[in-house]
């Protein structure tokens, strides 16, 4: 019996150590205000500057390089295809993999 009142004691101390952090937190977090958006681009029928503007590491030159590639190869059938592309890696596809829709 004393094993299980140091037990549920235990659990209580936890419980309420961890209940003391979510306020302060939440507080936080209610005070700030964001104005972030998350947007996507579809590679398939994008332009260049829409390309440069949403994707992360893809500058003017590299968004019409997607574009040159996508009208000489046809429409992407899979985000990786990107990595043919001289200039991005497969670093710069994973980092965009959210942001890219087909």
């Amino acid at each position: 019996m004393k094993r299980l009142r140091m037990m549920l004691a235990g659990v209580c101390t936890v419980l309420l150590l961890g209940l003391a952090t979510v306020g302060p937190v939440q507080a936080e977090m209610q005070g700030e205000t964001s104005t972030a958006t998350i947007t996507t681009v579809n590679i398939n029928t994008a332009g260049a500057t829409e390309l440069a503007a949403v994707l992360s590491n893809i500058g003017p030159s590299k968004a019409e390089a997607i574009v040159k590639y996508r009208e000489e190869h046809g429409p992407f059938n899979r985000k990786e295809q990107l990595s043919n592309i001289k200039g991005i890696g497969e670093s710069t596809v994973k980092k965009n993999e959210a942001l890219i829709v087909l």
